[in-house]
């Protein structure tokens, strides 16, 4: 609806909508700054690690864009949308946002990211691509993924309270109401920004004549994935590399988990135009994270590179064979 009234204002053309899309990269921007402050801020205030900060809070609310554009996608009988956007989100994260970020500061892992949450990733990948075989993701599918959801953040808690001794606090944390509103006006931003997005890049698509596997497996995922990219990116600067790898493996996880739980809960969602290959890079992205992982428990920038690489040639394909 504030899409349909702004663009009756100024216009329904394609430059008007480019126009929006950049006003909202802008917006998404300035959300992931904020955010980033308020999660780290919170991580040292409350004594938990930013890899479980990033991995809950930030991975949640830079996951609400995926998670609004697929149940609505479903609830309008477009579930090649709705599916494609998690899994193209999921290719994009991995492979896109942690080959930049790496590229950017080279991105150093804990030992327990490596031996429990990376797994975890790959388990909720192979679940649903097991789960996808058959063309469908029924209720009992979806009650499935979301039970593996509650059990992921259960044992993500449980962590949590068990490492508060282990955690360093700066000088002069942030207060932790200051930290929250940080946080909430950081997730305005990147849901708005990522609205404003998805909208206008979803028309210009759609004018173009792209189908709705390739927009939601491209344009859509991008999109709603920039809140993912600008959290990342922002928090590799500053050298947050628990907050930048925690909300590439948590937005990962809530989106298949949750996401696709929920959506299929409220309607079962019939797979077409998705293709075995997509799921397949899906599950390769955390198989090669997982690797890279085990040298020296880093990410190195060579290694983001070779991510980056595989993200453009897949896209590249998918382009070509439209």
């Amino acid at each position: 609806m504030l899409m349909s009234a702004l663009t009756g204002i100024v216009g329904d053309s394609i430059w008007v909508h480019c126009i929006i899309i950049v006003v909202g990269i802008m917006i998404v921007l300035g959300g992931a700054d904020w955010l980033t402050k308020g999660a780290v801020g919170l991580a040292e205030r409350m004594r938990i690690p930013q890899i479980v900060i990033g991995l809950t809070i930030v991975a949640m609310g830079t996951s609400m864009p995926e998670f609004f554009v697929s149940l609505l996608s479903a609830l309008k009988g477009t579930p090649d949308l709705a599916v494609g956007n998690v899994v193209g989100s999921n290719i994009f994260n991995t492979y896109l946002i942690v080959g930049l970020a790496a590229a950017v500061a080279p991105i150093h892992i804990l030992k327990s990211t490596v031996k429990r949450d990376i797994p975890f990733a790959l388990l909720a990948s192979a679940a649903l691509l097991g789960m996808s075989l058959d063309g469908n993701i029924t209720r009992t599918d979806a009650g499935i993924l979301f039970l593996l959801f509650c059990l992921f953040m259960a044992v993500t808690l449980h962590y949590a309270k068990g490492q508060k001794e282990e955690v360093d606090v700066s000088q002069t944390p942030l207060n932790s109401w200051k930290a929250l509103l940080f946080i909430l006006v950081g997730l305005a931003g990147l849901i708005i920004g990522s609205y404003f997005f998805v909208e206008s890049a979803t028309q210009v698509a759609s004018s173009l004549g792209v189908s709705d596997a390739i927009i939601g497996l491209t344009i859509v995922a991008g999109g709603t994935s920039l809140p993912e990219l600008a959290t990342s990116l922002v928090a590799a600067k500053r050298g947050n590399s628990g907050i930048a790898i925690g909300n590439v493996l948590g937005s990962n996880v809530f989106n298949i988990l949750m996401i696709l739980g929920l959506t299929g809960l409220v309607s079962p969602m019939e797979i077409q135009g998705i293709t075995t290959l997509d799921f397949v890079m899906m599950l390769i992205s955390v198989v090669l994270l997982w690797l890279f992982s085990f040298t020296k428990y880093l990410i190195a920038r060579w290694e983001g590179v070779v991510l980056t690489a595989i993200y453009v040639g897949y896209v590249t394909y998918l382009i070509m064979n439209i």
